[in-house]
């Protein structure tokens, strides 16, 4: 949980739907991961059954909520809109950004994340994005929490009025009065720190709820120049270093910020740029597990491959990370360009065979058991299959009667992965190379685990 490779699932997207969650749950098994931070996006829907099956493969599960706002409002209750924050500009754009300064969200917040932690088997659990909106968002008009919640606050605390944003007239403007522009921006990072330090340390918080649980702080990390901690820092409300002293976490992740990860031609090992960040956590907090985060496919210009996510964990560990994620699992370049081909091979009794691929397989073409031969004493044979069926990255064949010494079985170029159900759908399937063949042990033998042979 706390070191090596994990990656951000989020289980609404359609690859996850229409197939059992222990076929979720090995598809990441055998892709290398030994943790997952599962995406909650609505904290009233949360798949238990998948918690379970990863449990029942030795991978740990993160819950990972957003401490900002929601895209999913559904069974909220009826006061949620009083909880949003203000912006200089309506942004209208599908999420809903909650104030840190709203009581009503605050004590929302918190019962929904000791619910998650005590209602569910999860092992550790995190506040993502914490912070206020947004980087240039005074320019972009995308700044907040600028609204009466956050005014009040401000003026009880200060006894001053909030900064000006807008008329650059105004004695209050925030680049003329740069004393209370100051105070302002400490008041936010004592926000962000505070609103997780309630939701995971208050009486009747997570920790209370589950002594056991690990808890990771997140905090962002960009490569803008010399300045880029402060002005993270002013703009976006976030201080690592101080986050972490009130909220005493187990893991602190780095998260990649947008201008970064938006960058088609980002290098694989552009977390060097991280270092200060990472420096200044060290200093304080020298055994602190550190991991960060990188985005591997969110827009169509930048989608990372699996030769680039091999040299960025390569590079993370290198530079100091003790783990690392990625957002999300199934959009990485990898998924576009890599074929379906079988890792595991295992019989499921005596006349029963179980094969397992690296990715999703298309329904349609791979339950066609004309795909499926028999190699047994160089003779290649129908399997005389009974039923077919498929569930996610697995096929179950089932025929009358199967060798019951070890043979070879060929899987043909017929069956395909599945590009409906990928995030960016205008890219053609891939198929099965030719002459894709795995072993199958004999009857009463330990389960094949072997890689395809092509």
């Amino acid at each position: 949980m706390l070191k090596g490779p994990s990656i951000q699932i989020d289980p609404l997207f359609p690859y996850y739907r229409n197939r059992s969650a222990d076929s979720i749950a090995e598809e990441i098994e055998l892709a290398g991961y030994r943790s997952v931070h599962y995406f909650v996006v609505n904290e009233n829907v949360v798949d238990k059954a998948l918690i379970d099956a990863f449990h029942g493969r030795g991978i740990g599960v993160w819950a990972m909520v957003i401490g900002n706002g929601t895209f999913s409002t559904a069974d909220y209750p009826d006061e949620w809109p009083s909880w949003q924050m203000g912006l200089l500009k309506e942004t209208n754009d599908g999420f809903q950004r909650f104030s840190h300064f709203s009581p009503g969200y605050a004590r929302w917040k918190k019962a929904a994340m000791v619910k998650l932690a005590s209602g569910y088997p999860f092992d550790g659990i995190e506040i993502a994005e914490p912070y206020f909106p947004e980087w240039g968002g005074i320019e972009r008009g995308v700044y907040g929490d600028v609204g009466p919640l956050a005014q009040s606050a401000f003026l009880k605390q200060y006894g001053l009025e909030m900064p000006e944003f807008t008329d650059s007239e105004s004695p209050r403007y925030y680049l003329t009065d740069t004393e209370t522009y100051m105070k302002w921006a400490e008041f936010r990072v004592d926000a962000v720190n505070g609103f997780i330090d309630e939701m995971i340390n208050a009486k009747d918080g997570v920790r209370a709820a589950r002594p056991d649980i690990l808890v990771a702080t997140w905090s962002l990390a960009i490569d803008a120049g010399p300045d880029s901690m402060e002005a993270l820092r002013v703009e976006q409300g976030m201080d690592a270093p101080s986050m972490i002293a009130r909220v005493r976490p187990d893991m602190h992740m780095l998260q990649t910020h947008w201008p970064d990860w938006i960058k088609g031609d980002l290098p694989p090992d552009y977390t060097r740029k991280y270092i200060p960040f990472m420096d200044a956590i060290r200093t304080a907090f020298p055994e602190l597990p550190l991991g960060v985060q990188a985005d591997i496919g969110s827009g169509e210009t930048m989608i990372k491959g699996g030769q680039w996510l091999e040299q960025f964990e390569a590079a993370a560990y290198d530079i100091g990370f003790t783990s690392w994620t990625a957002y999300e699992y199934h959009i990485g370049g990898y998924m576009y360009e890599s074929a379906p081909v079988p890792l595991r091979a295992r019989r499921n009794g005596p006349d029963e065979l179980i094969l397992s691929f690296n990715k999703r397989i298309d329904e349609h073409s791979a339950s066609d058991g004309a795909h499926y031969a028999i190699i047994a004493d160089e003779q290649r044979e129908s399997g005389g299959w009974t039923s077919v069926a498929v569930d996610g990255n697995r096929v179950a064949l089932r025929a009358e009667k199967l060798p019951a010494e070890p043979f070879e079985l060929e899987i043909g170029t017929g069956i395909t992965d599945t590009p409906d159900k990928w995030l960016f759908k205008n890219r053609p399937a891939n198929a099965v190379p030719a002459g894709t063949r795995i072993r199958i042990a004999g009857a009463g033998a330990e389960d094949a685990d072997t890689r395809a042979r092509l």
